[in-house]
């Protein structure tokens, strides 16, 4: 038997269910993933995830998901792991306006965690498609990195609906600028070394701004329009959540934060994803893209330790079966283990480190037993039958223990993984 091999019940379910998949390459024809269209029948958003940021078969095989659901299945949507408001001028470029050479501008500060393909495949799908398919940002601005993105947008509409209230955003602008970086990983610590009447001051302009916000309403939407409104108070809400994150984030780096004190950039992301479901169409179905610790259902814990509820968590209580989270791992391989360091491009550096052999009871130890090759299962009848699965789940270079049964609706397994640690700016 394979080393990590699963023998258990599940194993011998897995072994029944699995359908092996046939191609990794995102140009190659999608009929083999045809039997993916019963498992994502009535969702409203179909969320896939990867188990590792910069992995180069999870970006080859969410490029292919991405056609299948947009081209076989009518999906209209693209929601990824991205700026809220960042993602305002990206939305316009894959709708046709700008030149092709204008995405390397727009992504000049993102992390590059694998948007590039999937925004060109949408502006070459939407040159001639009947129907074009939008993409959003759900995400605080900048990863975490810079309350800029946000705060910009609020100030330009204030000078339209409320100049008096301009230079509160001004003073939070010229604090948000002097530690903005690409990342949390360079922003937090950064934020941290602020006086602390500085970020003390920051967090109190933001507060009263929402306040005002919400307040004025009446009076904003009167000298504007209701999406004008709803879309700066939006960005305005980013930065507020994106501030609480440099504190959460700084006391974890301090070795002194709160339990769970980071899941509010999740709550957010989920959040995000609502209001623009709450916008669009009836009948828009959306594709999110994000890591499989965002997407999933079950909380996140590390020895025992509530560390956060993911954004999953919360859109499975908003939508319920409509909901469908498709987690990405492998079996063997490599990853892209990402460390702390402030000097280089985005606040860390990228490392190719060797996976570990599937730990028993892990869902790639289940995968590697019955279905080895590039394969996907629908674990939701499992759940119906109350089948006890695997306890645990890849997570970078780790295993991060959760019921993944209950974690994801559909696992796609890949045999080898290989990561891209040439991290660079556009």
């Amino acid at each position: 038997m394979p080393s990590g091999s699963d023998p258990t019940p599940f194993g011998d379910w897995l072994r029944a269910h699995a359908t092996p998949l046939e191609h990794l390459d995102p140009a190659a024809p999608l009929d083999d993933l045809e039997p993916l269209r019963d498992l994502v029948d009535g969702a409203r958003v179909v969320a896939v995830g990867e188990h590792s940021h910069f992995i180069e078969e999870f970006a080859a095989m969410r490029r292919r998901l991405l056609r299948f659901l947009v081209e076989r299945c009518g999906f209209t949507v693209l929601a990824f792991e991205y700026g809220f408001c960042e993602a305002v001028p990206l939305d316009a470029w894959v709708r046709g306006e700008g030149t092709d050479d204008d995405l390397a501008a727009l992504l000049e500060t993102a992390v590059p965690i694998g948007l590039h393909d999937p925004a060109r495949y949408l502006r070459a799908h939407n040159r001639t498609a009947a129907t074009p398919v939008r993409f959003v940002g759900t995400d605080i601005p900048a990863a975490g990195g810079s309350l800029l993105p946000a705060l910009a947008p609020v100030a330009d509409y204030l000078r339209r609906t409320d100049p008096d209230s301009l230079p509160m955003v001004q003073a939070a602008l010229t604090i948000a600028a002097s530690f903005a970086g690409d990342s949390a990983a360079v922003a937090a610590p950064a934020w941290a070394r602020l006086p602390t009447t500085d970020q003390d001051t920051l967090t109190a302009l933001l507060a009263r701004l929402a306040i005002r916000f919400r307040a004025l309403r009446a009076l904003y939407v009167t000298r504007g329009d209701e999406r004008g409104y709803d879309t700066a108070l939006r960005c305005l809400e980013a930065a507020c959540h994106g501030d609480y994150t440099f504190r959460a984030m700084a006391g974890l780096f301090a070795g002194n934060g709160l339990t769970a004190d980071t899941t509010a950039r999740d709550h957010y992301m989920a959040e995000s994803l609502l209001w623009h479901l709450d916008r669009l169409e009836p009948t828009d179905r959306v594709v999110l893209m994000a890591h499989n610790a965002h997407i999933q259902r079950t909380p996140i814990s590390f020895d025992g330790r509530l560390t956060g509820l993911p954004m999953g968590r919360h859109l499975h209580d908003a939508l319920g079966d409509a909901y469908v989270a498709v987690g990405l791992t492998s079996t063997t391989g490599h990853t892209a283990e990402m460390r702390r360091h402030e000097a280089a491009p985005f606040g860390f550096t990228l490392h190719d480190t060797p996976l570990e052999p599937p730990e028993p009871g892990s869902v790639e130890a289940a995968f590697a037993d019955t279905t080895p090759g590039l394969a996907v299962a629908d674990l939701r009848p499992a759940r119906h039958e109350h089948l006890t699965g695997p306890d645990r789940i890849r997570m970078q270079s780790v295993h991060l223990h959760t019921p993944v049964v209950d974690a994801f609706d559909v696992i796609l397994n890949t045999p080898t993984s290989t990561p891209n640690t040439h991290l660079e700016k556009p």
